[in-house]
C-alpha cells in the first residue's frame, strides 16, 4: 500500500532521500493520509462516545481529532519549509517543519487538559455506560488502521530521515495502544459497577499530555541548538579521515536550519612543507564532495602543522601527557612555539569534556606549574579551551 500511495502521489518518488521538492512531497502525503484516516476515525468514534455514552471513546475520538489537526499543521509545515531562500532567510525555510511540530505539540496539550478536566467529573458522577457490538467493531477498526499509520509513517519517516514522521508513526503506535485500552474498558465495564470508563478516560488524557510534552522537547531542542546528528558527523569525518594528505581534523560544528538544509564548518590539518596551492585544490574538492554526498553545506579551514621540529613535537607530547595525568579524556591541537629570550610562548588548544570546562582555570594552573617545575627554560602558555564535542 505505502509504494502504491508513493507511486500515485509522489513524482520520482525514488529519489526521495536526495531531491528536497521529493522530500516535500513524501511529507504532505503522510499528512494527508494521516488527516483522511484520523477525521474518519474521530467521527465514528464521536458517533459510537455519544451513542453509548462513553467519555473514554469519546476521548479517543478527540485525540484522533488532535492527530488530523497535527497532521493538517504538518501538511503545512512541509509546504512552508519547501519554500526557497530569499533576501530576509537566506539559510531557507526548512525549519518551518520544527515550528509545525511545536505548534501540534501545543494543541495535543490543550486537548489532553481539557479530556482530564472532562474525565475526572465522569469518574465523580459516573453514568451508565452502554456497551455495543458497533462501538467494538470501530476499536477493532481503529487500531487495526492506527498500527498502519504506524508501519506507513515509520518507513517514510526512516527513508528520509525526517523525525517529524517518526514522530507522528509512534504517535500512531501509541493510540493504537490507547484505544486498545478503551476497548478492554468497554468490555470489562459490563461485569463492574466501578468507574472505568472515567478511570480510562483520564488514562487517555494523561497519555495525550505525555505525548504533548514529549513532542515538544523534541521538537524544541533543534530549536535551541542540540548537538549535531552523529551518524551524519562520522560520515563528515570518515570522508576527511580517507584523505590521505590529511593530518588531522578538530573544531567540526554542524549548523542545523532545519531537514535538508545543513552547514558546517571544519578545521583540517596537513603538512606545512605540502604546496599551498595543492592544499587549496584539495579542500575545495572535499567540500563540493560533501555537498554532493551528504548535502552539507561544508567551509574547510586549513591548518598547515610543522611536522620536522624534534623540540616542537616533543613538548607538545608532554603538554598532553601532563593534561592527560589530569584526565585522560583531554587533549590538545594547533600546537605551537614562539621562542623568545627569557621565556618561550606555547600557544594551543585544550580539548576538554563539558563535564570538565568549569575547571578549566584550575588544569591551566595545574599544567603550567607541572610543566616549569624542572624545566630550564621558563615556559608560558596561552591557551584556548574547546569542547569535545567539536572534536575527536
Amino acid at each position: 500500500m505505502t509504494k502504491l500511495l508513493l507511486k500515485l502521489f509522489v513524482k520520482d518518488y525514488e529519489n526521495r532521500q536526495s531531491v528536497p521538492k521529493v522530500r516535500s512531497a513524501v511529507g504532505k502525503l503522510s499528512g494527508g493520509v494521516g488527516i483522511a484516516c484520523n477525521i474518519l476515525l474521530c467521527v465514528m468514534k464521536l458517533l459510537i462516545g455519544s451513542l453509548t455514552g462513553s467519555i473514554a471513546i469519546t476521548a479517543d475520538a478527540m485525540n484522533n481529532l488532535s492527530d488530523a489537526t497535527g497532521s493538517i499543521v504538518t501538511l503545512i509545515g512541509f509546504k512552508m519549509a519547501e519554500k526557497p531562500a530569499d533576501e530576509e532567510h537566506p539559510y531557507g525555510h526548512a525549519r518551518s517543519e520544527y515550528l509545525s511540530a511545536l505548534a501540534v505539540a501545543a494543541l495535543i496539550l490543550i486537548i489532553g487538559f481539557e479530556l482530564a478536566k472532562t474525565s475526572v467529573d465522569k469518574i465523580i458522577h459516573p453514568t451508565e455506560v452502554e456497551f455495543t457490538v458497533p462501538a467494538a467493531v470501530v476499536l477493532v477498526i481503529s487500531v487495526l488502521l492506527k498500527m498502519w499509520l504506524f508501519l506507513f509513517n515509520r518507513r517514510l519517516g526512516k527513508e528520509i530521515r525526517s523525525n517529524a514522521l517518526l514522530a507522528t508513526a509512534a504517535d500512531s503506535r501509541n493510540d493504537a495502544i490507547a484505544t486498545s485500552a478503551v476497548l478492554l474498558c468497554s468490555v470489562v465495564s459490563l461485569f463492574t459497577s466501578l468507574p472505568l470508563d472515567g478511570i480510562v478516560g483520564l488514562a487517555v488524557a494523561l497519555f495525550i499530555l505525555y505525548s504533548g510534552v514529549s513532542l515538544g522537547k523534541e521538537t524544541i531542542s533543534p530549536l535551541i541548538g542540540e548537538s549535531g546528528d552523529s551518524e551524519l558527523h562520522e560520515l563528515i569525518v570518515g570522508m576527511i579521515e580517507n584523505e590521505e594528505k590529511v593530518l588531522g581534523y578538530h573544531d567540526l560544528l554542524v549548523h542545523d536550519y532545519g531537514p535538508g538544509q545543513r552547514f558546517a564548518s571544519c578545521h583540517v590539518e596537513m603538512d606545512s612543507r605540502e604546496d599551498a596551492m595543492f592544499c587549496h585544490e584539495l579542500i575545495d574538492n572535499l567540500e563540493r564532495r560533501c555537498l554532493q554526498e551528504h548535502n552539507v553545506h561544508l567551509v574547510i579551514h586549513y591548518d598547515p602543522v610543522v611536522t620536522d621540529d624534534e623540540e616542537l613535537s616533543e613538548l607538545r607530547d608532554t603538554v598532553l601527557q601532563l593534561l592527560q595525568t589530569q584526565d585522560a579524556r583531554i587533549s590538545v591541537h594547533d600546537f605551537r612555539m614562539v621562542r623568545g629570550e627569557g621565556h618561550t610562548n606555547l600557544i594551543f588548544d585544550i580539548v576538554l569534556p563539558s563535564d570538565l570546562m568549569p575547571n578549566k582555570k584550575q588544569i591551566k594552573k595545574k599544567l603550567d606549574e607541572d610543566l616549569n617545575r624542572d624545566a630550564q627554560t621558563q615556559f608560558y602558555t596561552v591557551v584556548t579551551f574547546d569542547m569535545s564535542t567539536f572534536n575527536a
